[in-house]
């Protein structure tokens, strides 16, 4: 595009100029049609990449611009944005103090079986993907005198796996191609729980890179395109190493009743504000 200024006058040529989520996308080496990411941070946003074709959603997803590397065809992609996600564990930590630290949720929330029935839907400024509802305001619901924190925390990790479902399923109604990996990256995936958690309330197989820092390494790569030091896509995929897979190892009947339980849990958010 240009080559940069200042102390480094027109020494260093700008060769990559990419959207957040869309770099991702490409740190995750996600080149090929009905391949998925999803980033976990404040919110959660997973892209499918839907390859040249503009698919226009029918299940509440936004169609977007995925990539394009020099003259080549543009790619686009599908993308689901859900609102809270980290932000539901600093929620935890800073409005009701039930953790010091959100490295603590991964024992807390291990240390039961489940969440008694508990679920909280983070519904705090409306329902994104696939809901789009305004109105909308968070839950926490199915309490008894069973219920501790240590329920309440995992009823929290459940609600950030049951977000993504509902987006992955919007994804496969939209596609029509059932999605049997999910590769993941941010800052919430070094949370081992979490990620079996999202193994089983998918029902797929949840792969983290090495490299969990995607957005940075996206740029990379597609400025290493630009430069010719990677010489096509093969050599980014060749590079993009696994840390850890997941495998979900909970039985269908049991994933369907807790997500029964989680859109009924949902429907208790709407209409909240006038």
């Amino acid at each position: 595009y240009t080559r940069t200024n200042g102390p480094f006058q027109g020494s260093i040529p700008v060769c990559g100029d990419l959207g957040d989520q869309q770099a991702a996308t490409v740190g995750q080496t996600c080149f090929s049609p009905g391949e998925a990411k999803n980033t976990y941070g404040t919110g959660c946003f997973m892209i499918l990449n839907t390859g040249t074709e503009i698919v226009h959603s029918q299940n509440g997803l936004l169609t977007t611009v995925c990539y394009q590397f020099g003259d080549q065809p543009t790619v686009y992609a599908l993308e689901g944005s859900i609102a809270m996600a980290g932000a539901t564990v600093q929620w935890l930590r800073d409005n009701l103090d039930l953790i010091d630290d959100a490295a603590e949720t991964e024992t807390l929330a291990g240390s039961v079986e489940d969440s008694g029935g508990c679920y909280f839907v983070p519904a705090f400024s409306g329902l994104f993907a696939p809901y789009w509802r305004s109105d909308a305001r968070g839950v926490i619901v199915g309490l008894t005198r069973y219920i501790n924190r240590a329920h309440i925390v995992r009823a929290t990790l459940e609600s950030i796996c049951y977000q993504t479902r509902e987006v992955l399923d919007a994804m496969n109604a939209d596609s029509g191609v059932p999605l049997r990996q999910l590769k993941v990256d941010g800052g919430a995936t070094v949370n081992d729980f979490l990620m079996q958690l999202q193994a089983d309330i998918l029902g797929a197989e949840v792969i983290r890179p090495v490299v969990a820092e995607t957005t940075s390494l996206g740029a990379a790569y597609a400025a290493g395109l630009a430069v010719g030091f990677w010489p096509d896509l093969d050599s980014l995929r060749a590079n993009w190493q696994v840390d850890t897979t997941w495998q979900a190892i909970i039985a269908d009947d049991e994933r369907e009743a807790g997500y029964a339980g989680w859109k009924k849990a949902v429907t208790r958010t709407f209409d909240w504000i006038e």
